[in-house]
């Protein structure tokens, strides 16, 4: 079992809210358990370029969503599918696949998630204004984290 390997599912386990964890192998059998975080703080962005986009495996995966209703119009909540790291642009340096006040459409891609090296493209599933992005590039995100408001009364 490479040791890097090792090193990265514990690290990507305590940026999670996992508690759990088990992977076996015919060679390796690996076992973790850790607490569940009392208070829950934002993690800082990791330092350093994000990898490009075109090194890695491609997959789309439309995420969680919900309705949020506040006094002023009712939002659509595009929640991360995964943990991962969050990334805007599709590579350093590229323009972001969208901003606040672009109308999107369901398919449209809002965001990558790089999760286990994998780029994971985060789609639109409905029409609307981008109200708010939540995220900031290269910040880690947990499952069910809202990225992105989006009224849909446009």
């Amino acid at each position: 079992m490479d040791k890097e390997f090792v090193k990265e599912i514990l690290k990507m386990l305590n940026s999670s809210s996992l508690t759990k964890f088990e992977l076996k192998t015919k060679d390796f059998e690996l076992k973790v358990e850790k607490e569940p975080p009392k208070i829950i703080e934002a993690v800082p962005a990791a330092s350093g370029e994000p990898p490009k986009a075109e090194d890695f495996k491609t997959e789309k995966i439309l995420p969680p969503s919900e309705d949020v209703e506040t006094p002023e119009e009712k939002l659509h909540v595009i929640k991360s599918p995964l943990v991962g790291t969050f990334y805007r642009a599709p590579a350093p340096g590229a323009p972001p696949f969208v901003e606040e006040g672009d109308i999107v459409s369901p398919g449209q891609v809002l965001c990558i998630i790089e999760a286990l090296k994998v780029m994971n493209e985060i789609e639109s599933d409905v029409r609307g204004k981008v109200v708010k992005i939540l995220v900031e590039n290269g910040q880690p995100v947990e499952y069910g984290q809202p990225l992105f408001l989006i009224d849909t009364n446009v």
